[in-house]
């Protein structure tokens, strides 16, 4: 049994501080989807937590742009690097994901942290005999294609860019997948098989990378309360049997989601590679 006193050094370090600190001070992060909710708090979040932050958003500049300025966008670190940038970029092919880590890059300096947030829902009912190829293409392209993009540029740039001085982590990828890409989502085959696949990739980047220092996790979210459910989870018959199989008895906030994320790129995570965090209020385990 290895002895508390022979582990991580980095990690003996930060729990022998007053309180236990999420901190990301000194690192670096870029996060898909950040204009609005669950990329919203974790933009916000990760700033909390002391990193510099570039987020990708696609079309509600005004929101975005708040959102930088709100999280100190419009100053400069000591490095004269920026703070918080919104970046505007779509999201529906590999190259598409390998631009806007070029464009995270450029604007931080580095790339300490990565977050595949961004993603679609189609919410109307497709049964797979009549699913149009263009809504199966449009998924996996935004879902899954983009996500490749984002992962293979990431990796590339955290193996070439020095070492961290503040963390004897090279990296960290999370990927948010789904409850669909667990147990299938009947009428949404699309959206249940990418999410599905971001889970597969998140064991396969781990076999491949854990041993480089890059750590790749998933955060997994149940039903959440964030603009995109919001029609289904208003209606009150469709509400009530959601509500029926998630045994805390209510959705999720974007906060309770951005929270293991955050969890997942810090030095307490530092034994944790190749995890799916469930956080669905029990629903997994149900129905």
């Amino acid at each position: 049994m290895t002895s508390f006193a022979s582990s991580n050094s980095s990690s003996v370090s930060t729990l022998n501080q007053a309180g236990v600190p999420l901190s990301l001070a000194g690192r670096t992060a870029l996060i898909t989807g950040g204009s609005r909710g669950i990329g919203a708090a974790t933009v916000r979040m990760f700033r909390q937590a002391g990193a510099r932050v570039a987020f990708s958003y696609q079309s509600a500049t005004a929101t975005a742009n708040a959102l930088a300025a709100e999280c100190g966008g419009g100053d400069e670190s000591k490095d004269g690097q920026a703070e918080c940038v919104a970046l505007q970029q779509d999201l529906a092919t590999a190259e598409d994901g390998r631009a806007l880590v070029a464009s995270a890059v450029r604007a931080l300096g580095r790339l300490d942290c990565l977050v595949v947030n961004h993603g679609i829902w189609p919410s109307h009912d497709a049964p797979i005999a009549t699913m149009p190829t263009s809504q199966w293409r449009g998924t996996l392209g935004i879902n899954l294609d983009s996500a490749f993009g984002l992962v293979q540029a990431a990796v590339a740039q955290m193996q070439a860019q020095p070492q961290s001085e503040v963390t004897s982590a090279r990296g960290h990828i999370v990927l948010v997948s789904s409850t669909a890409g667990q147990r299938g989502e009947a009428f949404h085959a699309d959206y249940a098989a990418s999410k599905g696949a971001l889970i597969s990739m998140t064991k396969s980047l781990s076999s491949e990378l854990a041993g480089q220092g890059i750590y790749a996790n998933c955060v997994a979210p149940g039903w959440v309360a964030t603009e995109m459910s919001q029609a289904v989870l208003n209606d009150p018959a469709v509400s009530s049997k959601i509500m029926s199989v998630i045994p805390l008895g209510r959705v999720g906030s974007v906060e309770e989601i951005a929270g293991p994320i955050l969890f997942l790129c810090t030095p307490l995570a530092g034994f944790c590679s190749g995890e799916i965090f469930n956080v669905n209020g029990g629903a997994v385990l149900v129905g």
